[in-house]
Parts: C-alpha cells; structure tokens; sequence
C-alpha cells in the first residue's frame, strides 16, 4: 500500500536522511515534506499527461455566461488541473477553448465534452514510475533545506530527467494515436 509517507521516505531516502513516520509528527523533515508534498504532486501531476490522471467530463453551460464578449461559460470540476486535448475523433482544429480562472470559455454552445488532468490524491492510485518521479522532484526540491548540498541536487536532477524519460515512454505505449486535424481545404468542401 502506497501512501504520501511513503512517497516522503522515498525522497528522504535519495537524500540520505532521517525517515518519518507522518507527515505531523514534529521533526524538521517531515514539516519540510508536509509544507512541500501537495504543491509538488499538482506541479508533477500538471507538467505531463499521465494516463492514470487522465479524465472526462461533461459540463454543463452555465446559466450566467461571462461579463461580455459572444462566449459560452462553464465550471471546470473540483479536481480539475490542466485541459488536455480531445478525443482524437474531434476536429480539434475548429475548436475555440481557453480557461479563465475556474472556467472553460468557448463559443460551442449546450453540454461540452472534455478530458482534462485530474488531481490524485491517493498514491494508490498513482503509477508507479509517477510515484517515483514525484518522490525524485521532491528531494531535489527538498534538498538544499536538509542536506545543505548542491552537488546531491544536480546528481537528483540527472535521476529525475531518467526517471521522466522512462515514464513518457510507458505512456506513449498506453496512449491511443491521435488523428491529425482535417484539413481546412477538406472541410470546405462538404
């Protein structure tokens, strides 16, 4: 069973020092583990597609759109980080989408269908060679307020970048190709 101690006494480990047993108890390492763990994990979970973070929703327009201008609101969900592309079916191309704070703009009117970069919370949930990224990102983050040492840091950035090519390509392999955009010339025809 995987948990956020476990993923800290991970990153202790990388970085040679004392493990903890929660992340409340009163000793230095875990306050540094506490203050940085969620923060870390939304960055890492935000900078790649990872499949297991991967999901759909339908949204809902929202009765009142926004201040001005001809778009279409609607609330992104609770755990919502990062818009991801859409299904490879869809003309990507045609679609007009931007986030404004907690909102998808768009023009596309009624229900629209997006995939989106959930926020997990629960390391079982987790693949494991994210899990092990995180941890990495995390004692590189971690390691000059416990071990005062630059030279470990540049030596967890080298894992890390290893640990990130590794995991982009286990991703590609769960990955469905995508369809490239039809051409304008194309959909001017029918």
């Amino acid at each position: 069973m995987a948990s956020e101690v476990n993923v800290c006494n991970r990153a202790l480990q990388k970085l040679g020092a004392k493990r903890i047993t929660s992340l409340n108890e009163d000793s230095p390492n875990a306050r540094a583990c506490k203050t940085a763990y969620e923060a870390i994990r939304d960055a890492e979970l935000r900078s790649h597609n990872w499949s297991f973070a991967k999901k759909r929703a339908v949204l809902p327009e929202n009765v009142l759109g926004p201040a001005y201008g001809r778009y279409h609101a609607y609330t992104l969900p609770a755990d919502y980080l990062a818009l991801r592309d859409p299904d490879p079916e869809e003309n990507y191309a045609e679609l007009n989408r931007h986030i404004e704070g907690n909102h998808l703009l768009t023009w596309e009117p009624g229900n629209v269908h997006i995939n989106y970069t959930a926020r997990i919370t629960d390391p079982n949930l987790m693949d494991p060679i994210f899990r092990e990224a995180l941890a990495t990102k995390l004692a590189m983050e971690l390691c000059e307020e416990i071990t005062q040492s630059n030279t470990k840091k540049e030596g967890l950035r080298a894992d890390y970048r290893e640990i990130i090519r590794e995991a982009r390509k286990a991703n590609a392999i769960e990955k469905m190709a995508a369809f490239p955009p039809e051409d304008t010339w194309i959909t001017g025809r029918r």
